[in-house]
């Protein structure tokens, strides 16, 4: 073998590997780790401190019946009272409780408002517990709200920016109970695939046991790997997940056209393969415009004004459009050329792509949003 060939030769499997690489994805960017995830949080609360820009007690019942308990439970009798103030709001506070927090540490809350409140603004969320979907309380919320929108009223006009009626808390929810998980104590885990895929799962287990050196990890199905811990290896669980997670592999995709029928958005996998095929496409046309004229009598005679119906119908056919030819087996970019070539938007291009599904001429999956 000459040098000449030898040099070729490295050269081109450089070009496969960084072709390879650039298409590659860590890790830990394609799986989820069981176990690590976010909780959703919610509870239901009083906005108090507004600017008369809060709920109608009358057009809220909810929110007067909160008030009144509130100011009960605070030793503050309103029985056979008439409340009639405009400074409260009912919300609904939100939070993401991340994985493994810890008891004192602090989340951000969203509030969003419940009743017919005008604007948030300037109040302050009383005390509200956040529960899970277990019915527990995981954390406490209060403070003042901070809005990105405002409302300004006059007489005859009003002008509203962004959202008055929903505000964040920076750091306004309190952790009060932390979840039981040890991750670190675990001799199995499950990866999940977030694009569920039997290749791909896979290429991670083969990818995972080169690197360590031994079978500890088994493509279970589409969607996930189960990964075992060595017995000789120097650490825990948490030790393995830090070494593997930085590990390239490239992902495997199915042949897919997903078509969202609302906007006419039209998206295609690389691996979109159609056979040979020819397509014509062509609308009829029918324009309709009215342009009525006045007709009025000649000076001295005996007639009336009238309005004389003028009409111009036009129709196009499409008889410019021209059959378009798409060879067997081409690339994407050569299936996007060859439908541009009709000449055609993406509503119609909608129907042709399944049109040619329908003929058993393409190689993909479509699916409609």
């Amino acid at each position: 073998m000459s040098l000449l060939t030898r040099i070729l030769m490295v050269c081109a499997a450089l070009i496969i590997a960084t072709s390879s690489a650039m298409s590659a994805s860590r890790i830990k960017d394609i799986v989820d780790f069981e176990g690590i995830r976010d909780n959703q949080l919610i509870g239901y609360g009083l906005v108090v401190g507004l600017n008369g820009t809060g709920d109608s007690l009358n057009g809220a019942p909810f929110t007067k019946q909160s008030l009144q308990a509130m100011l009960e439970r605070m030793g503050v009798n309103i029985t056979g009272t008439n409340l009639n103030t405009k400074n409260v709001a009912a919300v609904i506070v939100t939070a993401t409780l991340p994985p493994f927090s810890v008891q004192g540490s602090r989340i951000d809350a969203t509030i969003s408002a419940l009743g017919d409140a005008k604007s948030l603004q300037g109040g302050t969320l009383m005390v509200t517990p956040l529960m899970g979907a277990d019915g527990e309380t995981y954390a406490i919320a209060q403070g003042p709200i901070a809005i990105g929108g405002f409302t300004a009223q006059g007489d005859a006009a009003t002008v509203t920016q962004g959202v008055p009626t929903s505000g964040r808390i920076a750091n306004g929810a309190l952790i009060e109970r932390e979840l039981t998980f040890q991750l670190a104590s675990m001799t199995t885990l499950r990866l999940s695939l977030r694009n569920p895929d039997l290749t791909t799962a896979r290429r991670i287990a083969q990818t995972i046991n080169d690197l360590i050196g031994q079978p500890v990890a088994e493509p279970l199905n589409p969607t996930g790997v189960r990964l075992t811990l060595p017995h000789n290896f120097n650490g825990n669980i948490v030790d393995l997940i830090t070494d593997i997670e930085q590990l390239n592999v490239e992902p495997d995709l199915p042949a897919k056209i997903v078509i969202d029928e609302t906007t006419g958005i039209i998206v295609m996998g690389q691996d979109v393969r159609v056979s040979t095929v020819a397509i014509a496409q062509g609308n009829l046309t029918v324009t309709v415009s009215e342009s009525p004229q006045v007709s009025q009598p000649n000076p001295l005679a005996r007639g009336q004004t009238a309005v004389v119906p003028r009409s111009n119908v036009g129709v196009q056919t499409g008889a410019e459009k021209k059959l378009a030819m798409l060879e067997g087996s081409v690339p994407l970019r050569d299936l996007v050329s060859g439908l541009n070539a009709l000449g055609v938007g993406p509503r119609d291009m909608i129907s042709i792509l399944q049109a040619i599904k329908a003929a058993g001429a393409l190689q993909a999956e479509i699916e409609v949003m």
